[in-house]
């Protein structure tokens, strides 16, 4: 082989060399973009391992999710986080179970401020008249009340630049109005108030940390009309709205209330009614808690998990076992609430006064996720001392009474609260 000849294999192979290479990596490359164009664009943020019992081909999954990025005509709504969390919320919601939920973190957030009765808010209580949105009354050392706000302004407008909000309250619903003007700590919301023969007026109020009450106590002397000569009876009203971080704290200061006005009064004191209207439940050791208030011992509840069942006995000796009782509930009254009054009615403690309640006998298990969100899940049930599963079907009043809008417009006792004082005090 002379020189000339070996120099021009030498270049033949080199060329071939470098045109696999080249071919090679070209090939490669339009396989990874390939690819690329497949796989959604998606931040893994969590890099955890499956479970081990991973049967589940998750191909479909992400098929589906790449043909919404591409295919969808509304490209604004294709938002990856919400689709995200949706994935997992639907995830929850194919167990069937309404209570075993994913929170995003928002309304993880918002589930915490309802149980901690805490949020970022102007202080005002909001209801209807006239079917305007309307002040019921502004709380106590809070921005609405320290900035005039009365019971009874009609609220027109709800202005918030920070949120993009300035809308009219025509239409509005309570949900509606109470996300609008709560907010963060330190953040102007700005609300038109009719009052009145005025004429509207603005009020800019900064959003501070309120505080919500789960346990109020008033005092009433029934009858509530006639002749001041009647020999009246004090009744102890105690409002208990929900089961959450400091009701039991708030409670223990209710009943010392409750036990002096009862030894000051005497022969004069009628007893108590427990309110429990609307109240969606809670902690279940705040159920128990409160629920110990009525006895001296024995099963409050019994909990049944998959494998085991758990009862939970009265915590210490009531301070309240000898007192006169009625507890009155409604539809509203779910869960925690009706753990308690199912107690009293179970063991023969009290009357039941109302309307038959939601029937929640489920028990979950709150958890903290990553990133703020949340999880509910059902881990048991709970049955009442006698044995019995309310849910569903909820627990039945001993005495019935419809809640009478009109009867009760106005006026600051209700015809249901009227009809439990009345039971109460006949005994």
């Amino acid at each position: 082989m002379t020189l000339q000849r070996l120099r021009k294999t030498i270049y033949y192979c080199s060329f071939l060399l470098l045109s696999g290479g080249i071919g090679y990596w070209f090939g490669q490359r339009e396989i990874a973009i390939k690819w690329q164009s497949l796989k959604p664009e998606i931040l893994i943020v969590n890099k955890a391992l499956p479970p081990e019992n991973k049967d589940i081909n998750f191909g479909l999954f992400w098929e589906v999710w790449n043909k919404l990025e591409k295919e969808y005509l509304d490209e604004a709504a294709v938002n990856k986080q919400k689709m995200f969390y949706g994935a997992i919320s639907g995830l929850t919601a194919s167990l069937g179970d309404p209570y075993t939920v994913f929170l995003p973190p928002q309304k993880q957030e918002e589930s915490k401020e309802e149980l901690a009765g805490e949020f970022g808010g102007v202080g005002i209580q909001l209801g209807f008249k006239e079917d305007r949105l309307v002040v019921i009354a502004p709380l106590d050392d809070t921005p609405a009340k320290l900035a005039g706000i009365e019971a009874g302004d009609f609220i027109l407008r709800i202005k918030d630049e920070k949120k993009e909000i300035d809308r009219e309250t025509d239409g509005i619903t309570l949900p509606e109005a109470v996300d609008i003007i709560r907010g963060q700590k330190g953040d102007p919301v700005v609300l038109t108030i009719f009052r009145g023969k005025q004429k509207p007026f603005e009020v800019s109020l900064k959003r501070d940390t309120i505080l919500v009450k789960s346990v109020e106590v008033e005092f009433v002397d029934w009858p509530l009309d006639g002749d001041n000569s009647v020999n009246k009876k004090t009744v102890a009203v105690i409002r208990l709205s929900r089961f959450g971080d400091r009701t039991v704290s708030e409670w223990n200061k209710a009943v010392d209330k409750i036990i002096k006005t009862a030894n000051d009064k005497k022969d004069n004191f009628g007893g108590m009614v427990l309110d429990v209207r609307n109240n969606p439940g809670g902690y279940l050791e705040a159920a128990i808690a409160i629920s110990s208030e009525f006895f001296r011992d024995g099963t409050v509840v019994e909990q049944k998990g998959k494998i085991t069942s758990h009862p939970f006995n009265v915590e210490r000796p009531g301070k309240l076992i000898d007192m006169p009782l009625i507890v009155l509930i409604n539809e509203g009254s779910a869960s925690a609430s009706e753990i308690v009054a199912g107690a009293i009615q179970a063991r023969n403690r009290g009357e039941l006064v109302g309307k038959n309640t939601f029937g929640k006998g489920t028990v979950q298990d709150a958890m903290e996720l990553t990133g703020g969100a949340g999880l509910h899940i059902t881990t048991a049930r709970w049955l009442l001392p006698n044995g019995n599963w309310i849910h569903d079907e909820g627990l039945k009043p001993d005495v019935e009474i419809d809640y009478d809008q009109e009867a009760s417009k106005d006026q600051k006792w209700d015809n249901q609260m009227k009809k439990a004082m009345e039971v109460l005090v006949k005994g």
